[in-house]
């Protein structure tokens, strides 16, 4: 599979994962949807949303960020701020190898991530702290 068409199907199944959160996309969406709500996978989701606030919270705060992998990094010593990010970390690992896994993607985690990361990056509010590919810290 080209590097292109991966990336696009990540991103198209990421758009379909977080359509589970905040409600329908597009149907031209829907050949790239989660085949399965797994109960692990319908766990992850409501954990999410019902975190959100909060991570948001503490994202436009300053102390929490989105790194170059996909995940939250905690930007500061707060010890709510790093069990909160370890949650959602493990919901998002749930989410991304379920992708992997309904779209044969297994060999693919590191792109996958990748993606997410860029995506979670464009989605970005502005005053949040977000990690470019090279590394670097910037606030949106």
């Amino acid at each position: 599979m080209n590097v292109n068409r991966l990336t696009l199907l990540v991103v198209m199944a990421f758009l379909m994962a977080l359509s589970l959160l905040k409600g329908p996309l597009p149907s031209v969406m829907a050949q790239y949807e989660i085949k399965e709500l797994t109960p692990e996978l319908k766990t992850a989701l409501d954990s999410r949303r019902a975190r959100k606030g909060t991570l948001d919270e503490l994202k436009q705060k300053g102390v929490l960020g989105e790194n170059n992998h996909g995940y939250v990094e905690v930007l500061s010593a707060d010890p709510a701020a790093k069990s909160l990010a370890a949650a959602e970390n493990r919901d998002r690992k749930v989410i991304y190898e379920t992708i992997a896994q309904q779209h044969g993607l297994e060999g693919a985690m590191d792109t996958i991530e990748k993606v997410f990361a860029q995506e979670q990056r464009d989605r970005a509010q502005p005053g949040d702290k977000v990690q470019d590919e090279s590394g670097r810290w910037t606030t949106k």
